[in-house]
């Protein structure tokens, strides 16, 4: 029997990987900044302060906005996901098999793609406590009026990452969830989705928040206000290994997150109870 795998048979494989990485492997990176094919260790961000309009006179000089532009750097990092692939299972046909191991591969490299976006997150000085309650319509209301305090734009790129028992604390809140308030076409659920857009955010559950003393750490945040950065999206390498008999894939990534404004985002703290 030929130790090779057909390439076919990679060449599916790599497919599946994208599929659900794409699919289910992360919630958070499309919902923030971007930078893909990036050379080198790190990433620069640019961040751009506001500007101040003025007049002019006839045949005078345009005013300048005098901006401020500050960068922040966004390191590289590399992480792999490995398993072996017996090589009598290259003879069956059950194609389960191999859509398992390729969504294995994609959520592991997906849950840390998130895990490194929420740390960054976790960077942030702006927090609203816990105050010994769950999410509550009075911290949304905190929220917004500190984001709108800041200037930060309501333009529906305005996110909010919760546990599911703080979507469960959003169900309650009948201002939420009754078509009496936000109609039929408003309601949570729509499409399947777990996700609503209600007072400026696009709220949705995330399982990979961390809780702490029965406290969970909820994120809202405008997409600016992080970076990712992409030096190398997920890949695959297949190789043989004689002595277990079976081929190793690999499915690796190079990726990094930052806080780029802090002004852009709101640690909300939630007892979990």
């Amino acid at each position: 029997m030929s130790t090779s795998i057909s390439t076919a048979f990679i060449r599916q494989f790599e497919s599946d990987v994208h599929v659900a990485y794409q699919r289910m492997g992360t919630k958070l990176r499309n919902t923030i900044r971007r930078k893909v094919a990036v050379q080198g260790e790190d990433v620069r961000f640019q961040k751009y302060g506001t500007g101040t309009a003025g007049t002019k006179s006839r045949h005078g000089d345009v005013p300048l906005m005098n901006v401020t532009h500050t960068t922040v750097d966004c390191p590289m990092n590399d992480f792999y996901a490995g398993e072996y692939v017996d090589r009598l299972d290259l003879l069956k046909t059950n194609i389960d098999e191999r859509n398992l191991a390729a969504q294995a591969g994609a959520s592991a490299l997906g849950r840390k793609t998130d895990s490194l976006i929420t740390t960054a997150m976790d960077a942030t000085t702006s927090t609203i406590a816990h105050g010994s309650a769950g999410l509550t319509k009075a911290k949304v209301h905190s929220a917004f009026e500190t984001l709108g305090g800041n200037d930060v734009p309501d333009d529906g790129n305005r996110f909010w990452c919760v546990g599911h028992k703080q979507w469960t604390d959003l169900m309650d809140i009948e201002e939420f969830s009754s078509a009496d308030y936000v109609g039929a076409d408003g309601l949570p659920y729509q499409g399947g989705m777990i996700a609503k857009r209600w007072h400026g955010f696009m709220f949705f559950a995330f399982s990979g928040l961390d809780v702490a003393a029965n406290v969970f750490k909820t994120f809202c945040y405008h997409t600016t206000a992080m970076g990712h950065g992409i030096g190398a999206d997920v890949a695959q390498d297949i190789s043989w290994d004689g002595r277990k008999q079976a081929h190793l894939v690999v499915n690796y990534m190079s990726q990094g997150s930052i806080l780029v404004d802090a002004n852009g985002i709101i640690e909300v703290s939630c007892e979990n109870a």
